[in-house]
């Protein structure tokens, strides 16, 4: 039995927290800004209900085996306020989050050999702050060694496909471009049908092109028709669908930019590739939220 901490009880920590209850091993503690009268997540398989310790105060938990990161990936400080009490017995950070600079983010907080970065797909909205729905699988992987099978085998006996992965830094740059693809519902607040467009799925490949040429100077073994694959699965998913950033945006909240495009254009800077379309959605996205009488 493992005592596993999640911080970060949005949509993926929600799942995550019901599918280490289904192990039937675990004891899973929520840490959470506010009290939560229950968690129930609606399942591909039915309803469950998250029997957990849920604790607002990082006073008020002691040491545990693991530490789940499942916040957006803007909210390291937010996350690493809980990290120095969790973490007294030198517990693993498993850092669940888009992007692919997990562990730049933490290194600040936690020893890098005690950093496990993993890439989470799972298409699953927060209702309420006591209800998730999940909508399709649970897909997890996480970075070859030790500490990545470790992860892998708190999700024995359950619905998640966790699994290790040799080469990480490929896997984490393709969801990337997937994602990269996505800031164009956000920015036109249109569905994910959006880019059955013939103009608008233009600009989608070059976003993806640009994001898999920076992920090829970092080391990623991207395919040439990357981008034509992105946008296919686009097109072949519900028309009606909203991503995370879209849906960010649609209910007020702080959204991921610069994870998902952001770090291509600084990236790019980096290695001296050129990304105009995500530098543009980025300044398109952010002057969309921004406050005029502060600039």
């Amino acid at each position: 039995m493992a005592r596993i901490a999640i911080i970060g009880v949005g949509a993926i920590g929600g799942v995550i927290a019901a599918l280490l209850q289904q192990a039937g091993r675990h004891e899973v503690v929520l840490c959470v800004r506010r009290p939560l009268a229950g968690l129930t997540v609606d399942t591909p398989d039915g309803p469950v209900k998250v029997q957990a310790t849920v604790v607002t105060d990082p006073a008020d938990v002691g040491a545990v085996d693991w530490v789940l990161v499942a916040t957006k990936a803007y909210d390291v400080a937010g996350a690493a306020k809980w990290l120095e009490r969790l973490r007294a017995e030198g517990a693993p950070v498993a850092v669940l989050q888009n992007g692919v600079e997990h562990r730049e983010r933490f290194v600040p907080y936690v020893p890098m050999d005690a950093i496990l970065p993993v890439i989470v797909d799972c298409p699953a909205e927060r209702q309420s702050p006591e209800r998730v729905h999940q909508r399709g699988a649970m897909h997890l992987k996480a970075t070859e060694g030790e500490l990545g099978r470790a992860f892998v085998e708190l999700f024995a006996g359950t619905a998640a496909d966790a699994v290790v992965v040799s080469d990480f830094v490929t896997v984490a740059w393709r969801k990337l471009c997937h994602n990269a693809a996505g800031v164009l519902p956000a920015l036109l607040l249109q569905p994910s049908g959006v880019l059955r467009g013939e103009a608008i799925g233009e600009t989608a490949l070059q976003i993806v092109r640009e994001c898999a040429a920076v992920g090829r100077a970092e080391g990623a073994r991207l395919d040439d028709d990357v981008a034509e694959a992105v946008l296919r699965a686009y097109r072949a998913s519900p028309a009606d669908g909203v991503n995370s950033l879209h849906a960010d945006r649609l209910a007020g909240r702080p959204m991921e930019i610069d994870a998902r495009n952001g770090v291509i254009v600084r990236l790019g800077k980096k290695y001296g590739i050129p990304t105009p379309c995500n530098q543009m959605a980025v300044a398109l996205l952010e002057a969309s939220i921004a406050d005029p009488r502060t600039l």
